[in-house]
């Protein structure tokens, strides 16, 4: 058949391709693939084509047109009846397949955690992912599995953030876990995006589900750097109206701060901050001739106490 691509969208005969995007169970990414069936819509099951057989997804929309992506994958089909009970009977062989992997692994004094199993939809591959943290010498743990299940074995190493993307959950905020919704790429999250926005640096507070920095805490870093832009360093010592203060807090969000000092404290917005106040820096650049004054002073001193 001949195959036209008119303004990104592909026609095949007078079936007209759509998009639908995908989440795969084993790695939890999802990945848009061309289909012809308009009649797949979110939360249905379909099968998709690979190398080693077919596979299963789950549609996270339902299926659309005029997307910008060419050179995708397609849909084989929408998961049919037989599918769904091969799929649940993979489901509780793999349950069984990942029971008897981690008796295995323990005997031969592994340091592995395995997460999941899966199989293929034709049961011609059977992956198990799992956590460790040192690379896992499981030549010997292969050849078991290859002579007890017998089919291709796949045995996949993951970090932290991936299993919690697989295990999913609830976070901090009462939400799914972003990971786990949304998330296909992990980004650096640096311990200077929560010094940026003025968090108390508690690392407990701070991490995940995983154990790492909580990935929201990128969400609005730009966010923070730019609304900081011009204002003083927390502690820094400001003089306001001819009072010599230092800023214990600030909030870029609803503008204001708190200025301190020996006798009292005040709230003022940063408004009136960045017109009204002065940045006292500290004089670190002494001559060498001070630093000896000072030295001598001192040493005089010290010599009339000891008498």
């Amino acid at each position: 058949m001949e195959e036209i691509l008119i303004e990104n969208t592909i026609e095949t005969g007078d079936e007209e391709i759509c998009y639908v995007d995908v989440r795969f169970k084993a790695t939890g990414k999802t990945e848009t693939f061309m289909t012809t069936d308009h009649s797949i819509k979110k939360g249905d099951m379909v099968v998709l084509e690979s190398e080693f057989g077919g596979d299963f997804a789950f549609a996270c929309n339902d299926a659309y047109t005029g997307s910008d992506k060419i050179d995708l994958k397609l849909i084989d089909r929408k998961a049919t009846e037989q599918d769904l009970k091969a799929y649940k009977e993979n489901e509780e062989d793999a349950t069984k397949a990942l029971a008897f992997c981690k008796k295995q692994a323990l005997m031969l004094g592994l340091d592995m955690r395995l997460v999941m199993a899966e199989y293929t939809l034709d049961r011609t591959k059977l992956t198990f992912i799992y956590t460790a943290d040192e690379r896992v010498d499981f030549r010997e743990l292969l050849k078991i599995l290859a002579a007890n299940f017998h089919c291709r074995i796949e045995l996949r190493q993951i970090g932290a953030r991936d299993k919690a993307k697989l295990v999913r959950g609830v976070g901090p905020c009462g939400r799914e876990l972003c990971c786990g919704k949304f998330i296909n790429d992990f980004d650096m999250v640096s311990i200077n995006m929560a010094k940026n926005q003025l968090l108390a640096l508690n690392i407990q507070k701070l991490s995940g589900h995983c154990g790492k920095l909580m990935c929201c805490l990128k969400y609005e870093d730009d966010a923070y750097k730019e609304l900081r832009k011009g204002l003083p360093k927390l502690n820094a010592q400001i003089e306001y109206e001819g009072v010599l203060y230092r800023v214990t807090s600030m909030n870029v969000i609803a503008r204001t701060c708190k200025l301190e000092n020996r006798e009292s404290a005040i709230y003022i917005t940063l408004d009136d901050l960045l017109a009204k106040g002065i940045v006292k820096t500290p004089n670190k650049n002494k001559t060498t001739d001070q630093v000896k004054t000072a030295k001598v002073k001192g040493d005089a001193k010290t010599e009339e106490l000891s008498k």
